[in-house]
């Protein structure tokens, strides 16, 4: 069974995560680094998380069952934990019971093959933040760790976003590439930061007008395409476009430039 998975999550990282996983969490200044725990008991997943993971600069443990799991749980602070369903000791949905009936409330990703609507449904009513199917992409895995420890994580520890070479200060509100300030209109920082927390995300236009425009209706202008125009102009003076149109669906912020299509 593993060598399948293996075999399957090799076929996705080829078609979907063509590139490792990027800088997506920084260090320096006074960001701090997810601490992850993955509990896991495949060694084939553990290799391919870690390997996927090992540019991202989070700090990844591994438990490989469910008791050695639940014990670092219960003495370790964690940002994020990675569950698999099926593990030896105590399974994935004992442990997340036990963890919410002492009030510990860290984010829980469930990672598992048990791909079934009622297993998913399940997972989230015990309590899951949310459920990754395997095979699956590590870039998408990534995604979803970032959105989780940005969203859970205290206003004070959260103090930058990061993505490739660009540098958000959210105290300051100073915008870096490659060391370099830009300089941005307010209406350009807000758009630049709602792709920032959304990495690796298809984001519609309509998407864009309703969070950072407030505009919850539809509505004919082109303000999103004047402001897109002028923020990848800013961004590209220091490297490679990180704003992709995904065509028929909206755009998308990413460093991995090789998955999708060129600007239009």
């Amino acid at each position: 069974m593993a060598r399948v998975l293996a075999q399957r999550y090799e076929g996705h990282q080829a078609e979907l995560n063509p590139h490792p996983a990027q800088d997506t969490f920084k260090t320096h200044g006074s960001a701090v680094a997810p601490r992850v725990l993955l509990v896991e008991d495949d060694p084939d997943t553990v290799s391919y998380v870690r390997d996927g993971l090992s540019c991202a600069q989070i700090d990844l443990s591994v438990s490989e069952n469910g008791i050695d799991g639940l014990t670092r749980i219960f003495a370790e602070k964690w940002d994020v934990i990675v569950l698999d369903r099926m593990l030896p000791g105590y399974d994935g949905l004992s442990i997340l019971e036990k963890m919410r009936s002492e009030g510990i409330t860290t984010p829980v990703i469930f990672l598992t093959a048990m791909d079934s609507v009622f297993n998913r449904v399940d997972g989230l009513r015990h309590g899951g933040d949310d459920y990754v199917v395997k095979p699956f992409a590590v870039r998408e895995l990534l995604a979803r760790i970032q959105v989780l420890f940005q969203r859970f994580s205290p206003v004070w520890q959260v103090t930058h976003l990061y993505l490739a070479d660009v540098t958000f200060n959210l105290l300051t509100r100073d915008v870096t590439r490659s060391d370099e300030k830009i300089l941005l209109q307010p209406q350009e920082m807000r758009l630049l930061e709602y792709f920032m927390r959304h990495p690796d995300t298809v984001l519609s236009r309509q998407m864009l007008l309703k969070h950072v425009w407030d505009m919850d209706f539809p509505v004919r202008t082109n303000v999103v395409e004047t402001h897109l125009s002028r923020l990848r102009e800013k961004l590209g003076r220091n490297g490679p476009a990180l704003i992709h149109t995904v065509r028929g669906q909206g755009y998308v912020m990413s460093a991995d430039t090789g998955a999708f299509q060129p600007n239009v």
